[in-house]
């Protein structure tokens, strides 16, 4: 390789991280400020031009959070609905998606084209008439109408289906010949090996239910059914101000369990977006 090639390769490494360090920042900067605008009083939050580091360290924005909040209920709404919601999507989204990647019946390909059209529908669009289907059931203001209507979603449906797809038909087709049934087959044999797809869902499902507003601020008419996105909006804006502070003391929380969330399931994550839809 000539001295030219090099010095070329050099230079588009260098632009090629220089690029990622800016992406890294504008993705990541926000989440820093607002970790440290969590720690600085009203003022200086509030303060114009805005600053990094607070002046004045202060932890009374979390004092307020857990004195002025029921906070042990609120979090433990927003644990229960999202861990419901997210084994929920991995059991069903699973099962359907199995039966389409794998199963032979009639109108199968009619399925997986409601599935795809699913997916180009905005959830708005479906957002009133689920509404009135789950209030003419008697479900407002109770846990199971914030968890039945997000149980299964197409996106699951179709990321498990891609991705059960990826696995060699011979080795279902041994299973039945051993006499093992379909439920078998799919939860000793074929649910193992979805372990990259089922994190992959496991963490979107999770982060999109744990941060759902508009649901539970609609279904949810009573604090004791309130989850911690909309007591912290309901709490932090009064009539003629908002509580900044408290405000970013509640993101900060409510940031945390997500994390870990990711760190636990990272090494499945990034496996699963990677293999998905292979074959």
């Amino acid at each position: 390789m000539s001295a030219q090639v090099r010095q070329r390769d050099r230079v588009a490494k260098a632009v090629l991280y220089a690029i990622l360090t800016v992406g890294l920042v504008v993705v990541v900067g926000p989440f820093v400020w607002m970790a440290l605008s969590s720690l600085k009083p009203e003022g200086e939050i509030r303060s114009v031009p805005p600053t990094w580091l607070p002046e004045h360290w202060t932890l009374d924005n979390f004092r307020d959070l857990f004195s002025r909040l029921d906070f042990p209920l609120f979090f433990f709404n927003s644990a229960f609905v999202a861990v419901a919601v997210t084994l929920g999507n991995l059991l069903f989204c699973s099962l359907v998606g199995y039966a389409l990647a794998k199963l032979r019946y009639p109108g199968k390909k009619v399925l997986f084209l409601a599935v795809l059209g699913m997916l180009m529908v905005p959830g708005m669009v479906t957002f009133v008439p689920q509404f009135v289907l789950v209030s003419n059931m008697g479900l407002t203001n109770s846990y199971a109408g914030l968890i039945l209507p997000f149980l299964v979603g197409p996106f699951g449906v179709f990321l498990m289906r891609q991705f059960l797809q990826s696995i060699p038909d011979d080795l279902i087709e041994a299973a039945r010949v051993d006499g093992a049934g379909e439920f078998r087959i799919f939860f000793r044999v074929v649910l193992p090996l979805c372990r990259p797809a089922l994190a992959t869902l496991g963490i979107l499902t999770f982060l999109a239910s744990w941060n759902n507003f508009l649901w539970p601020l609609v279904v949810a008419s009573t604090e004791d059914k309130y989850t911690l996105p909309v007591a912290l909006a309901l709490y932090s804006i009064g009539q003629n101000r908002t509580d900044f502070g408290l405000l970013l003391a509640g993101a900060v929380v409510v940031v945390v369990p997500v994390l870990i969330v990711f760190l636990l399931l990272q090494r499945h994550f990034m496996r699963g977006i990677a293999t998905t839809g292979l074959k």
